[in-house]
């Protein structure tokens, strides 16, 4: 009986071991399951992807300054997503909606919140990227349609001129688009609505290359840029000038310079056949103010500023594009191809010492 007792209470006592360690593997195993599955659903920021937003507020597709846009998304126009490899910064944009100042253009964009002087500048700025979209609609004769800026310098003073926008733009049909960046004289005078933009081509085409009529287009290029393509781009002011590369694998290295100081442009007989093409019949004909942007607080723009917009081109046959914008309704935009979305890999920004609060900026377009 003695030993029967003795048996009986060792096999309870492995019974209960046995059980105990059962429920700690399952309470184990249940935790790391919550574990991995709080993991899959955490939410990458854009501040995670790239570290920089400190230097910036953020302009979203609706005209609204999300501010300093740390641990922040918008899932209309800012998040991020992974392409299988790598995570990525979105910003979108429709072709019609409410817009930031007085521009016609949607845009998702970062805007320094600090301004520097050319000539006492030391500052740079480079992105790596690729364009996923640009708007299925608009006037193939507006050279601005199907085209999304992707940065920019922008003047916060007088005018707010731009003396740099880098483009990229692809018509409808086509396996490769352009990438061409601009030049905005500073115009001369009290009047700026005789301000026009130079184009100059990197790879592809330049702004002018344009369809003969509303629905057809030019030639596809060559030497293009397809959508989903990763190019960069690097951008230098210093001591007045401004110094450019583009760079994208399989094609061509391009540099260029351009003097923020002393204009190219004072007189009539100075202005390039590509602007009296495009720009002297619809008026706008000035001439710059001989120092440029010289004087004049400056900071950079990083995003999608969205090129194409619903306005009938009788207004402006450069920069309106008469594109469906569906009354305004986002998700019927981005349901049919009407918006420009580009995804930012890695980005940086050096800002000197010599730069102050570009608050004003702001205050006047918010």
């Amino acid at each position: 009986m003695k030993n029967n007792t003795i048996a009986l209470a060792s096999l309870l006592l492995a019974f209960s071991f046995t059980s105990c360690k059962n429920t700690t593997k399952k309470s184990a195993e249940s935790t790391e399951e919550s574990t991995n599955e709080n993991k899959s659903t955490e939410t990458v920021f854009a501040s995670d992807v790239i570290p920089f937003f400190d230097d910036w507020k953020l302009i979203l597709g609706d005209g609204t300054n999300a501010g300093i846009a740390n641990d922040f998304e918008n899932k209309d126009f800012f998040y991020t997503t992974n392409d299988g490899k790598d995570d990525w910064v979105v910003f979108k944009a429709p072709n019609g909606g409410d817009t930031h100042g007085t521009s016609n253009n949607t845009r998702t964009e970062l805007a320094q919140i600090k301004k520097w002087y050319p000539k006492t500048a030391d500052d740079k700025l480079t992105a790596t990227l690729k364009v996923m979209n640009v708007s299925s609609t608009g006037d193939a004769r507006v050279a601005s349609t199907h085209a999304v800026v992707v940065g920019q310098i922008h003047s916060a003073d007088a005018f707010e001129n731009e003396p740099l926008k880098i483009f990229y733009k692809k018509y409808p049909g086509h396996t490769k688009g352009s990438v061409f960046w601009h030049y905005e004289i500073n115009t001369a005078g009290d009047d700026n609505s005789g301000r026009w933009d130079y184009s100059t081509a990197v790879w592809g085409n330049d702004f002018s290359v344009v369809g003969k009529t509303a629905d057809s287009y030019p030639a596809e290029p060559e030497d293009g840029i397809a959508l989903g393509e990763e190019f960069s781009y690097e951008v230098v002011v210093k001591d007045g000038i401004m110094s450019l590369k583009f760079m994208s694998d399989g094609h061509e290295t391009k540099t260029f310079t351009k003097n923020l100081l002393e204009s190219e442009y004072t007189t009539k007989a100075d202005i390039p056949e590509q602007t009296k093409k495009l720009f002297f019949p619809i008026g706008q004909d000035g001439v710059e103010r001989k120092e440029a942007y010289a004087g004049e607080g400056c900071f950079f723009k990083l995003g999608t500023y969205n090129q194409t917009n619903g306005k009938s081109p009788d207004e402006n046959m450069n920069w309106c594009s008469g594109a469906e914008t569906h009354g305004g309704d986002i998700e019927m935009q981005y349901a049919d191809g009407n918006y420009a979305e580009v995804w930012f890999k890695t980005a940086s920004i050096q800002v000197s010492n010599a730069a102050v609060s570009n608050e004003g900026y702001f205050t006047k377009n918010d």
